[in-house]
């Protein structure tokens, strides 16, 4: 079956869900059109998008983006759609879809086609990299405390099954400069060090790294570089030919808002052959990146999704949303920076942060501060305790007001002032 018929297929289905008045890809039409972008009532129209519950106002975006309204339609129709198509679908279109849908990420985040895959999360596509790595014994993997919890487990089993060597650092909350940063991992480098794991954005502070600089300093020493940006695509500009580095996962369905099951994975083209998959492909070609995707039968609506999902991103502009969400988070934290009892666990430097950021209080533990937040003040987020970073990840989104942020701040200042 041809795409063009299975954008044709709009409605079609007797169980079709009605459209939003949503444009993608000329499809439909706007009924309610967004205001001028630049403009308050831009982002207020954007709102509308959302179907929030109304319990509680939620900051706590980074685990999951709730899906707005036109992607959550066009998710509904897709899935209509293969199953009214059945194994039909399956065995015809469903891997030229997926590559398609592959081929606009890789053109958002700026690297070749044949360097990017489709997986289901960042979990998935980083502990590809350490689980199909050439390991041999000795071999030493540097990454920081602050990393996410599964891929240094991943690393730890790589560590008991081919006595591999990891090593950590512990990044500060607030760096005096990038040079401090590089220099921390280069301290950890030595001949027998093979990987370097790094997060584009630290997940539960929002804190931005060098990425550039760590890895050309890697380079220097023979040194690849992992890069776990799962908070970034479709919330900061992501240029992988930029970066140079040599592998980086995200998570779709976080700030590109896709539907839950959605990552991609990037290997640089020359890196592809080292690395073993993780499940037998037919794929026998070990230059081409495919061979490292195969997942079996798994939801391929969310596959075809991603493309709507995207086009939602460009009819926004990803310098306009990145622009909002550091306004956003600045708003609410600039207030509490000098507040008593208040620690802001995110970096001052507007580049050194986007929509994410951290805040504790010195007269309450994070557990009891989230508890506080959601049955006194209704505001969802979530605590984090552990390392150097103690408070809650504040994690607004496209849909927050302002109004909304300032209700988060007057709570924080009443609960920093209780003994």
């Amino acid at each position: 079956m041809k795409k063009r018929h299975f954008l044709q297929y709009m409605g079609s289905a007797a169980m079709a869900a009605p459209l939003f008045p949503f444009t993608l890809n000329g499809t439909t039409t706007i009924s309610k059109p967004y205001p001028d972008k630049d403009s308050d009532a831009f982002w207020k129209r954007i709102r509308e998008d959302y179907r929030l519950k109304p319990d509680y106002i939620n900051l706590e975006s980074g685990y999951y983006n709730i899906i707005p309204t036109p992607i959550l339609n066009k998710f509904s129709e897709h899935a209509q759609h293969v199953n009214y198509e059945g194994s039909y679908y399956m065995r015809t279109v469903q891997w030229e879809n997926k590559d398609k849908a592959a081929a606009r990420v890789a053109q958002l985040v700026n690297c070749s086609e044949k360097e990017l895959v489709i997986t289901r999360n960042t979990t998935e596509s980083l502990d590809m990299i350490i689980g199909g790595f050439p390991w041999e014994k000795g071999d030493e993997a540097v990454f920081a405390v602050q990393d996410y919890g599964a891929m240094q487990i991943h690393f730890h089993q790589m560590e008991d099954r081919y006595g591999i060597v990891c090593k950590k650092v512990s990044v500060p909350n607030h760096p005096e400069s990038d040079e401090e940063i590089v220099s921390l991992y280069e301290s950890q480098i030595t001949p027998k060090t093979k990987l370097l794991m790094i997060c584009h954005m630290i997940n539960v502070t929002g804190q931005i790294l060098p990425v550039r600089k760590i890895c050309d300093m890697a380079h220097s020493h023979g040194v690849e570089v992992m890069v776990d940006g799962a908070h970034c695509v479709g919330h900061i500009k992501v240029d992988l030919a930029e970066l140079d580095c040599d592998y980086y996962g995200s998570s779709l369905h976080k700030w590109l808002c896709s539907p839950l099951g959605a990552g991609m994975l990037y290997v640089a083209e020359k890196n592809i052959p080292k690395i073993w998959p993780l499940f037998a492909e037919h794929e026998e070609d070990d230059t081409k990146i495919r061979r490292l995707n195969h997942t079996g039968t798994h939801p391929v609506h969310t596959d075809l999704t991603i493309n709507d999902a995207v086009d939602y991103l460009d009819m926004i502009g990803l310098e306009r949303k990145e622009n909002r969400m550091r306004y956003l988070q600045r708003y609410w934290s600039d207030q509490l920076r000098d507040v008593e009892n208040v620690v802001i666990n995110t970096p001052v430097e507007p580049h050194r942060s986007c929509g994410i950021a951290n805040v504790g209080l010195t007269n309450m533990k994070p557990s009891e501060m989230a508890k506080t937040l959601l049955e006194e003040f209704n505001i969802w987020t979530v605590a984090i305790d552990f390392e150097n970073v103690h408070g809650c990840r504040i994690t607004p989104n496209v849909f927050t007001t302002t109004d909304e942020l300032d209700h988060f701040v007057g709570a924080i200042k009443t609960m920093a002032k209780r003994t």
